[in-house]
């Protein structure tokens, strides 16, 4: 892997530990030499982890829709700054840019853009492993709803074993690292007779 998607809140949120998290993905993707792909503001966690990946010495690639240049505070220091016309175009280059996707602490964007991913890896349009760094149980419940979804006969479970979770950033890399992507969507478990 040479390049991480980190989606996390464009608000610092009100725990010290989500920006302290914040801090130690950027150090550690920079100090792994890996490339990290993000939204390309300068507030809250998003700031946060650009800062930390520069301080560090990595590379740190953004990408933000024309919109939100003004209203996110586009980051004036990275590597890349990519400029785009709208957060569909937002999403796709990031994931164009990324060989993976992770979920850092956030908001609806957050959890739409992680969502997306993830969608698009149960339909084969990507092989790239998705994962929630869960801080401080921030994901259990939604983790639990994947699960509900999966009990309720929506979700198949080769698709929510593929998401992978941890508490922790290298030990989330590492399960990044043995990542193998379940079959796509629409094999033959997926038909219903």
């Amino acid at each position: 892997m040479k390049s991480i998607a980190i989606f996390c809140g464009s608000k610092a949120g009100n725990q010290p530990v989500f920006v302290q998290i914040a801090q130690q993905v950027g150090t550690f993707l920079a100090q792994k030499n890996m490339t990290l792909v993000y939204g390309g503001g300068r507030s809250g966690l998003m700031g946060t982890v650009a800062d930390s990946a520069l301080q560090a010495g990595g590379q740190v690639i953004g990408v933000i829709p024309t919109a939100l240049v003004d209203k996110e505070l586009a980051h004036p220091n990275l590597t890349e700054l990519h400029v785009v016309k709208n957060m569909h175009e937002r999403k796709t280059k990031m994931s164009e840019l990324s060989d993976g996707f992770i979920a850092l602490p956030g908001g609806a964007g957050t959890l739409e853009e992680i969502f997306e991913q993830w969608t698009w890896a149960q339909l084969g349009i990507h092989a790239k492993p998705c994962g929630f760094l869960n801080v401080n149980g921030f994901y259990d419940p939604l983790l639990e709803m994947v699960e509900r979804t999966v009990a309720t006969g929506f979700t198949q479970s080769r698709f929510s074993n593929a998401l992978q979770v941890s508490d922790n950033i290298e030990t989330l890399f590492s399960l990044f690292e043995r990542y193998a992507s379940p079959e796509p969507k629409w094999g033959v478990t997926d038909v219903v007779p």
